[in-house]
């Protein structure tokens, strides 16, 4: 993902980035979560998934950590991701724009309710 892709920031990078927020996690555990922090209404296909993934540790906005086991999928060892201080800067900048976004649509009565 070279660096003029980045901004704006692709909605499934800005997904990856939350999910790796809390958390170092494997592929499929990114999927999972990203799923579950969306209420289902985004779903990254591996295709998706791992293109971000390569284009966002290119960028050096997250980084392998290497391969563990992970119980809850047997004993296969996983190669996991860890969101780096750079990814977490542009994050933060990316959900701060939204939120200015979404202060700009309530104030024009586009939005209503307390999103923000």
């Amino acid at each position: 993902m070279p660096k003029q892709k980045l901004s704006p920031l692709p909605a499934a990078a800005f997904q990856i980035l939350l999910a790796l927020a809390g958390e170092d996690m494997h592929g499929y555990g990114i999927m999972r979560q990203v799923a579950e922090q969306t209420g289902g209404r985004v779903r990254l296909g591996p295709g998706t998934l791992y293109h971000s993934i390569q284009g966002m540790l290119e960028a050096g906005l997250i980084e392998e950590v290497g391969l563990r086991e992970d119980d809850r999928l047997g004993k296969e060892r996983r190669k996991y991701y860890r969101l780096t201080a750079m990814g977490r800067k542009l994050a933060r900048e990316e959900a701060e724009h939204m939120a200015e976004l979404l202060r700009v649509a309530r104030a024009k009565k586009i939005l209503r309710g307390e999103y923000v």
